[in-house]
């Protein structure tokens, strides 16, 4: 498991990517049309100009779910591994859990769940 397998892994992803969007120009008909460059927002008309100003709480939303998310990604390879490290892994995913809860009382506190 050298180098050789990291560089034939990255040669069969292009090589999947490459064949895919090759299979898609070979297999469909592009026809070009003037409405499928419009932007397009559930079927309504858009209008106004792009640069709206939007309620920050719709980001502050966003974040929040990124921080549980990457929770959840750290948490996958803890659940594979806790058998093999013991009581040790338990503590640290304790103070991981902790310091996550904190974080989330603080948004909690600062009024950043509450929307509009």
């Amino acid at each position: 498991m050298g180098s050789s397998s990291l560089i034939v892994l990255m040669l069969a992803g292009i090589a999947f990517s490459a064949g895919g969007i090759a299979a898609a120009r070979f297999f469909v008909k592009g026809k070009k049309n003037p409405q499928k460059g419009q932007a397009y927002e559930c079927g309504i008309p858009s209008s106004g100009t792009p640069w709206n100003q939007f309620n920050v709480g719709y980001y502050l939303y966003a974040l929040i779910f990124l921080i549980f998310d990457v929770e959840l990604v750290f948490m996958y390879p803890w659940a594979v591994a806790v058998k093999k490290i013991g009581m040790p892994a338990f503590a640290e995913i304790i103070v991981f859990l902790f310091i996550l809860f904190m974080g989330f009382l603080y948004a909690h506190k600062k009024g950043a769940l509450k929307w509009m």
